[in-house]
């Protein structure tokens, strides 16, 4: 395994490492989905809920899969994160990470306006966000890695021209079109079924990889 690796899996799900600003951002995040909660039963649209969880039921998702590539391939993970965290849950993801993107489908729910037929510079109005935000956390990505707090390994996933559409693309762009295609379905019934989906299917996986295989990622 590469060192970044050895060292992403140093204190993995410790809980010795837990920070006590762990708790008021906790509290952050919930104050966050208790307000939109309760707007949202009273307009009966949940759509600013299931933003959020669309978007990191999504990250969930892509950090399985990448550590589902460090157990396969015994080297490297896509990305790791080997810096000091409160808490590191999987080799790419770490409890700060995980409070970001709780968040983030919301702010990008409330960039997009409410009139669907709105369009930006030729675009629908929420694809545009859509791609403003993904090229916006590709360049927060850019500057973590060469801060040397997001390690990448393969030199198809790095800061060259075609790294950078593979990570705008299958890092950050799914997000937020992700979101666009729940909140497009006709009711909340279908979207919460959506949404079903993408938690089951890294549920299922870490199952598989950590339950049954034994895999440590």
């Amino acid at each position: 395994m590469t060192e970044a690796s050895l060292r992403a899996l140093e204190h993995l799900r410790d809980f010795s490492t837990l920070k006590w600003y762990v708790i008021p951002l906790l509290a952050i995040v919930l104050y966050i989905y208790a307000v939109e909660t309760r707007k949202a039963r009273a307009s009966r649209n949940w759509d600013a809920v299931f933003a959020g969880l669309t978007l990191f039921g999504m990250d969930f998702f892509n950090e399985t899969w990448n550590g589902w590539v460090l157990a396969i391939s015994g080297r490297s993970a896509f990305w790791t994160t080997p810096g000091d965290t409160a808490l590191r849950t999987l080799v790419g993801w770490n409890i700060e990470i995980m409070f970001m993107f709780a968040i983030a489908g919301i702010v990008f729910y409330y960039m997009c306006p409410e009139n669907r037929d709105e369009r930006i510079l030729g675009l629908p109005a929420r694809w545009f966000w859509a791609v403003f935000f993904a090229a916006f956390c590709v360049i927060v990505e850019c500057v973590l890695n060469i801060g040397g707090h997001l390690v990448w390994e393969y030199p198809f996933w790095n800061r060259s021209f075609a790294g950078i559409w593979l990570i705008f693309i299958f890092g950050y762009f799914e997000f937020f079109a992700a979101i666009n295609l729940v909140l497009a379905l006709k009711t909340n019934r279908a979207k919460l079924a959506a949404v079903g989906i993408i938690y089951a299917v890294p549920v299922l996986m870490n199952v598989i990889g950590m339950g049954i295989l034994g895999w440590r990622y």
